[in-house]
């Protein structure tokens, strides 16, 4: 049985056409999917300087040790984004940074004053990384949290 020269002209058409729509369905199902991991740690970031903010303006009856208690809200900082920060490419390598504002110019840190953790974090693509190279290897997730002490 001969086909007719229309159709045999038209024979894997279907294949090309599968090729193309799903190259494009998978690059924006992956598109998505990135785009949630980002929110998904711009999220996890900042319940983390929320927890490091909370360590720091808990109400402490003696003198504070500045030194021991920034050490203490960047561990829990720390500790949090190692629990759920979503990085394949090992521990979460971010900048905090710690500042204290003297409200009623006591020249301690009491309470009313306010206590601002910043966390700024590099985020590397997961899944897309040689596509969105072109645009940048890495782009900035950045949180601020400013909490008044206890």
């Amino acid at each position: 049985m001969t086909m007719p020269g229309s159709l045999r002209r038209q024979r894997g058409s279907e294949t090309v056409e599968f090729a193309i729509s799903a190259t494009l369905l998978f690059l924006l199902l992956f598109g998505i999917i990135e785009f949630s991991v980002a929110l998904f740690d711009k999220a996890t970031l900042t319940n983390a300087s929320r927890e490091g903010a909370r360590t720091g303006i808990l109400y402490r009856p003696a003198s504070r040790d500045l030194v021991a208690e920034d050490a203490a809200i960047e561990q829990a900082i720390r500790d949090y984004a190692d629990q759920y920060l979503i990085s394949l490419g090992g521990p979460a390598e971010m900048d905090i940074t710690i500042e204290r504002f003297d409200r009623d110019a006591s020249g301690a840190f009491d309470a009313g004053d306010d206590l601002s953790v910043i966390i700024d974090y590099p985020y590397q693509f997961l899944l897309l990384p040689s596509f969105v190279g072109t645009l940048g290897e890495t782009f900035a997730l950045s949180t601020t949290t400013v909490m008044r002490a206890e």
